[in-house]
């Protein structure tokens, strides 16, 4: 567990969760801070009791690795990718899919909801991606532009803005509503694999070049080049204050950076394979990853 008291972070004791029998692929953390998402290779979404580890549901019907996962803002419902080419809108009460989503003809790689969690973005292999009006489970918008697959995707905090990284190199940062157009920021050497946005409105992006940049996405400027990893970047998060970023990646660390200056202030080292993940909780006070060995730190 990675506690943060007063903006410096500590490890204390490593808590695992252990039941996946694949690559735990994302984990997340309920807007309540009651519940953790992880999904993996084994078609499998678990969800845990945050604070006993507690299993509590086994969450089937994907049919392929389950990519991504997240929960809706308003705490009601959770989403899920898969290689199976479908998205699943599923109750957080009970499990039940409400809705199965099939209009991407490729694995789909990436999901993540409007912060008024009215709207649902998809993304993957297909090169596009979809906005989905929530409630009714229909599709609003198809976002093309990308040369290769689409890896990531995040909305901006007031949800005007959607950025998604791909295999082209690129990060693209659409307009949610009206005409939908873009702007295309390059210099990333490798694929792109994550993407986050801050309150504040700045952009984070990391790649398979062992790089983050963090941007203006408004002016497609780059901010700043933070290049500590020595490993592919698997992921990248900003505290809810937007004071902090974390970020994850193969060279089996976790590392925290002060987004004021880009200075890396902390490498935590308490994983022991390549981590996929990581995320803030919604108060700031722990910071959960996922890796490989098919295990979840908290």
């Amino acid at each position: 567990m990675w506690k943060n008291p007063s903006q410096h972070f500590a490890v204390a004791t490593v808590k695992y969760f252990e039941r996946h029998k694949g690559e735990v692929n994302y984990c997340t953390i309920s807007p309540d801070h009651r519940l953790i998402l992880t999904c993996s290779d084994d078609s499998r979404i678990h969800m845990w009791d945050a604070e006993s580890r507690a299993l509590q549901r086994k969450v089937t019907g994907h049919t392929g690795p389950v990519k991504s996962c997240c929960f809706s803002p308003d705490n009601s419902l959770f989403a899920s990718a898969s290689h199976d080419c479908t998205v699943r809108i599923w109750r957080v009460d009970t499990a039940e899919c409400v809705h199965l989503l099939t209009d991407h003809s490729k694995s789909v790689e990436t999901v993540c909801f409007s912060p008024d969690s009215a709207y649902l973005l998809s993304a993957g292999w297909d090169r596009t991606a979809i906005l989905w009006e929530v409630q009714l489970g229909q599709k609003v918008k198809v976002f093309r532009g990308h040369q290769d697959a689409v890896q990531c995707s995040a909305f901006s905090s007031k949800g005007s803005s959607i950025a998604t990284g791909s295999w082209d190199y690129t990060v693209r940062v659409w307009r949610t509503h009206g005409d939908g157009s873009d702007i295309v920021l390059q210099g990333h050497k490798g694929n792109v694999s994550c993407v986050c946005f801050s309150i504040s409105g700045m952009l984070a992006s990391g790649s398979w070049d062992k790089t983050i940049r963090i941007w203006n996405p408004h002016k497609g400027s780059l901010i700043f080049l933070l290049n500590d990893h020595s490993g592919w970047v698997r992921s990248v998060t900003f505290s809810r204050d937007g004071i902090l970023l974390a970020s994850s990646g193969n060279d089996k660390t976790v590392r925290l950076w002060e987004c004021e200056n880009g200075k890396c202030i902390k490498v935590l080292k308490g994983m022991l394979d390549e981590v996929h993940a990581c995320t803030f909780s919604p108060d700031n006070t722990l910071l959960l990853s996922g890796a490989v060995g098919h295990t979840l730190p908290h």
